[in-house]
């Protein structure tokens, strides 16, 4: 079966992928960049490693992108902790390529080749890894079979599996059923996950459910946030502080008229707002609707704070230690094509609001279910949602309290993670 999928996939997937690439480095910016990256991939890849010690072994992380690479991080640094190794970290994106150049526990940062069979063999007979982990979904068949074919452990980490996934439909189930059998192990974040892994006839010892490194890496980030100072002591003295985080004008055009009418009532309440893109034109829009309403200062002018009941954040990089000083948190994305990352304000311990969207996150259903995430669906029914939070002390910390048990009950699946890796470190 493997020989009619090896034939199918690079003799017809792999020539239109290829196609529609280089199309889209046409039209698309991002495309063109990872293109252009990977001209003189091989060439960086011999410097870099003609500086390591070889006699380490080579443990090789990929990740698609920066999302994914922060939940390989915790597992990347308790592995430099506690072995001599050497750590290639390969993306796929420009994004996240661009954006870990400097991680301090990495070896060899680089973009993964494009899968194609010459391609993945030449960067496997420079790179020689020992073991290889491939974060959450992101894994190329080429690789898959050649890494089989070497005896190279090879791990799938923070795996998913929806039960609906478009990877369970007839033919593509056949043919990752094929490609997961080449897979040393699968850890899986939950229970559910497992079992749905299990409709591709996996071995039982090819499973296991760990656990989600995102907790671990959020309840870390936390640490080190809190020891940021943004604000001068005691700036928020006598404040209750609300933040939208990381918001597009969708969820703007519902929390804003709402937070504006809560400011007129409670004038204990200091509002941050953070954009998720924070353009100059989306900052302008945002102070155009708070223009005559209320005082508000962008961040980068604090010095000139006159009690001012709006915060306008224009950077970028500090939502998470800016969560730390909120007594709630709106987290973005939720009216729009789907939720950004709830866990970040729930490791501080306070409530977390969000709009309906939120297939995409689990974390979200969760909290939801837990009664310490609430959806809201208009400005009417967010109005009356903050007004109830802002107004009950009580209510808030039981919520908050709620939320962060959440997140710490479910800390140390890196923990697990190295023990399975540790057979083969």
């Amino acid at each position: 079966m493997k020989k009619i999928w090896y034939i199918f996939y690079n003799f017809l997937i792999i020539p239109f992928l290829l196609v529609m690439f280089r199309v889209g480095g046409i039209f698309n910016a991002k495309i063109k960049e990872g293109i252009r990256g990977r001209k003189k991939l091989f060439e960086n890849l011999i410097i870099n490693l003609a500086g390591l010690d070889r006699k380490k072994k080579m443990i090789w992380f990929h990740s698609s992108s920066m999302g994914e690479f922060e939940q390989a991080k915790p597992i990347i640094q308790l592995i430099k902790a506690q072995n001599k190794v050497n750590i290639i970290v390969t993306f796929f994106s420009p994004s996240g390529y661009k954006n870990s150049l400097n991680y301090p526990f990495a070896d060899i940062i680089s973009y993964m080749p494009f899968d194609k069979p010459n391609l993945v063999k030449k960067f496997l007979n420079f790179v020689k890894p020992d073991v290889v982990v491939f974060m959450r979904y992101d894994i190329w068949p080429n690789y898959i079979w050649q890494l089989s074919t070497r005896k190279i452990p090879t791990f799938i980490v923070d795996a998913t599996m929806r039960k609906n996934s478009k990877r369970k439909l007839p033919v593509s189930k056949s043919f990752h059923k094929s490609l997961y059998k080449h897979i040393t192990k699968i850890l899986c974040v939950s229970e559910e996950d497992l079992l749905s892994f299990k409709d591709f006839n996996i071995i039982e010892d090819q499973l296991n459910a760990v656990g989600d490194t995102r907790f671990d890496r959020v309840y870390q980030k936390s640490l080190d946030a809190k020891t940021r100072k943004l604000f001068v002591d005691n700036f928020f003295e006598g404040k209750k502080v609300f933040v939208l985080g990381s918001s597009w004008e969708s969820d703007e055009d519902v929390m804003l008229p709402a937070l504006l009418k809560l400011l007129k009532y409670d004038k204990e309440l200091l509002v941050i707002i953070v954009p998720h893109e924070p353009t100059l034109l989306h900052l302008e829009k945002i102070e155009n609707t708070l223009h005559k309403r209320t005082k508000f200062i962008r961040f980068s002018f604090l010095n000139n704070f006159t009690d001012e009941r709006v915060i306008v954040i224009d950077s970028i990089g500090i939502l998470l230690t800016l969560y730390y000083y909120a007594d709630a948190a709106y987290v973005g994305g939720s009216f729009k094509q789907g939720i950004h990352n709830v866990l970040e304000p729930a490791v501080y311990g306070i409530p977390v609001i969000y709009g309906p969207k939120i297939e995409n996150s689990r974390e979200a259903q969760m909290l939801s279910e837990l009664g310490s995430g609430i959806v809201i669906e208009n400005r009417k029914n967010a109005y009356r949602v903050l007004r109830k939070i802002f107004s009950d002390e009580e209510y808030r910390k039981k919520l908050g309290g709620a939320a962060q048990d959440y997140v710490i009950s479910n800390v140390g699946a890196t923990q697990k993670i190295l023990s399975e890796l540790n057979t083969y470190l």
